[in-house]
């Protein structure tokens, strides 16, 4: 009997210790073992995330989902998502990492991890140069697009709740063409896409001033803390190095000014 306990205090230790190892292996090893590495990006807007005329993924989002997956040194798989799909498909584990323009909230933070910001960003409304809007009450009863499920949307239900709110999946180019084609009078977005989109278009204003200040964080499935802190790593090495700087003033223009990020390490 002795002998049989001791067999089974054994047999439970070795188990124990398989699941510890595999639980200790963590999320790098196994996107290293797969050979490669999903990552969310939100390709609906420039500069942030959109598709170059051969289809392929570009812009600021891009180029750090790509420096990270060299860091991780397997070749990188681009999925594209948008809204609170960014949130599900990482809880689901259709995706290992999110770069996409993922605004850090202490109501998602309820779900997912995120990183130090490799980004700020901060909502903006742009208008019709025509449609008369100059502030926030000049939204009633204009047609204002907003992302599902975004930020944005929350604000514009509590500050403006007599507009008419007409939603999109994906910024660009849905809530883009709907702006151009005149069918709304007004958007809401990051004033990252804002500030490009009023460059390329003479007929769209943003309105002064900015209605959050968002930290944009890489977002992971909670489980792993050890994968948090090697991507904090990587978005402090990110900044520190110079790569943000570069690949900011890339998609918005050498006069740009990116907005201060402190790195952790």
């Amino acid at each position: 009997m002795k002998n049989l306990i001791t067999k089974l205090a054994g047999m439970a230790l070795a188990i124990g210790m398989a699941a510890t190892g595999a639980a200790q292996a963590g999320k790098i090893d196994e996107i290293r073992e797969r050979g490669t590495v999903r990552i969310g990006v939100s390709l609906g807007g420039e500069p942030i995330g959109f598709r170059d005329a051969q289809n392929n993924p570009v812009g600021y989002d891009v180029d750090v989902a790509t420096m990270l997956a060299e860091k991780l040194g397997v070749p990188v798989e681009f999925v594209d998502v948008s809204g609170d799909a960014r949130i599900s498909m990482l809880v689901s584990g259709q995706i290992d990492i999110a770069v996409a323009n993922t605004s850090a909230t202490l109501e998602r933070a309820k779900s997912v991890d995120f990183s130090i910001p490799y980004n700020r960003a901060g909502l903006r409304i742009i208008v019709q140069k025509d449609a008369g809007i100059t502030s926030l009450e000049g939204l009633a009863g204009k047609k204002i697009v907003v992302g599902r499920g975004s930020t944005g949307e929350t604000f514009i239900k509590t500050a403006a709740p007599q507009a008419e709110l007409v939603y999109t999946d994906n910024f660009s180019p849905e809530g883009v063409l709907l702006l151009q084609q005149k069918r709304v009078d007004a958007a809401i977005e990051d004033s990252s896409l804002l500030d490009y989109l009023a460059t390329k278009n003479e007929n769209l204003v943003t309105l002064p001033g900015l209605h959050s200040n968002d930290p944009i964080g890489i977002a992971v499935a909670k489980g792993d803390e050890g994968f948090v802190r090697w991507i904090d790593m990587f978005v402090s090495d990110y900044i520190q190095s110079g790569a943000y700087e570069t690949n900011y003033k890339k998609w918005w223009g050498e006069t740009a000014n990116p907005p201060a990020l402190t790195p952790l390490w």
